[in-house]
């Protein structure tokens, strides 16, 4: 069978087993799907995951994860970019899921990770990173919890130079 778009296959089949309170799903496996699954693993939204090589096609088997009465762990699942319609979006860009409480996976050229990692990693690749964070912490030591930081002067930050 083909399918034109195997992530968006792959959620359906996560969202379809939820709703019929199926302990596991079978999934055909890439490496894209098996970095989805390691990130729903790491953040507590599936118990498991295996990979059976047997046969033609590699196969993901994703145990799923139930709360206290089989409530569901995953409450929604969504596709935002698409292969006909792809989404874009930098560090400031990227939505909160939930207000901080769920995530978002992404794509990025450092692999595929949640937002918050993302957010995290382009903070890491600022020029002043090391020395906001040395400033931070001294001013922390100070007492003073209300310092703003480096910053860039165009994003509003004060700019020590």
């Amino acid at each position: 069978m083909l399918i034109t778009d195997p992530i968006a296959d792959m959620l359906t089949r996560i969202r379809n087993a939820l709703v019929a309170k199926h302990e596991t799903v079978d999934v055909p496996a890439s490496n894209m799907k098996l970095a989805i699954a390691e990130i729903l693993l790491n953040e507590g939204y599936i118990k498991s995951y295996t990979v059976n090589e047997e046969g033609v096609e590699k196969m993901m088997n994703i145990v799923l994860k139930y709360g206290p009465n089989r409530q569901r762990v995953i409450t929604g699942l969504r596709r935002v970019s698409k292969p006909g319609l792809r989404v874009y979006a930098g560090k400031e860009d990227m939505p909160k899921v939930l207000g901080g409480l769920g995530i978002a996976i992404v794509s990025t050229n450092r692999g595929v990770m949640t937002d918050r990692a993302a957010r995290k990693e382009k903070e890491r690749q600022r020029p002043d990173y090391r020395e906001a964070v040395e400033a931070e912490l001294a001013e922390i030591r100070k007492g003073n919890y209300n310092f703003k930081g480096i910053g860039y002067p165009a994003r509003g930050g004060r700019h020590e130079g």
